[in-house]
């Protein structure tokens, strides 16, 4: 193959790459929110700020969803042993659909001194929706249960989504994305800073692949048109 040939191939490789990230690339959309949480706990009233993010993953007809806490939201007068303490909460399911998804989490692995903020474990539960469409995810109430006592705290800013994203139900069925073949197909990444990256190096698989075969595609073009 000739410079030239191998250029024109090369350049029209890199156009059907664009192609590729254009018909490929997830729609979904992640922010760390900050929820204000009015706690009713035995000992009285408490407030407290902590930023939630929600990541979502794509598994069989329904959504992995786990809920993450980056700063304690309540505490404890007195030492809270490993274990002692187990939470749950909601996220509000809005837009296309309108629901509620439980999700829990594991206790206290390491005890919690007293008069400290209590460190929340990651909470999932799974998501199946019923229609198809723009969803969003936002931090609901929160449980704490430790020691025979129960703490609720309820969000009182009225937060915003932690995450937005389209998705399809089982059948393709729903108000969002018409049913049948013609649905575009779950490509959704885990939601976060660290997982554009891995995001991007999914893409980046495709991109290549389809480079591959257009490169193959000229070469053969070229060797039929010089023989």
């Amino acid at each position: 193959m000739s410079d030239r040939k191998r250029s024109t191939a090369l350049a029209l490789a890199s156009a059907l790459a664009g192609s590729a990230v254009l018909l490929t690339a997830p729609t979904a959309h992640a922010a760390v929110v900050d929820v204000a949480y009015d706690c009713k706990t035995p000992i009285g009233d408490k407030s407290a700020v902590s930023p939630i993010d929600i990541k979502a993953v794509k598994e069989g007809d329904g959504y992995k969803l786990t809920m993450s806490f980056q700063k304690g939201v309540s505490s404890s007068p007195i030492e809270l042993g490993k274990g002692a303490m187990s939470p749950s909460a909601v996220i509000v399911v809005g837009g296309a659909e309108k629901a509620s998804v439980p999700v829990s989490g594991p206790s206290n692995p390491e005890a919690v001194p007293p008069d400290t903020p209590i460190k929340i474990t990651d909470l999932s539960g799974t998501y199946t929706p019923k229609k198809s469409g723009k969803v969003t995810f936002t931090a609901g109430v929160l449980t704490i249960k430790a020691m025979g006592t129960t703490t609720t705290c309820t969000p009182g800013n009225g937060p915003g989504p932690s995450l937005e994203l389209d998705v399809t139900a089982a059948g393709g069925g729903g108000s969002g994305t018409p049913s049948g073949g013609d649905s575009p197909p779950d490509t959704l990444p885990q939601t976060g800073p660290t997982d554009s990256a891995l995001a991007l190096g999914t893409l980046g698989g495709t991109v290549m692949l389809a480079g591959a075969a257009g490169v193959l595609w000229l070469t053969r073009r070229g060797r039929q048109a010089g023989s």
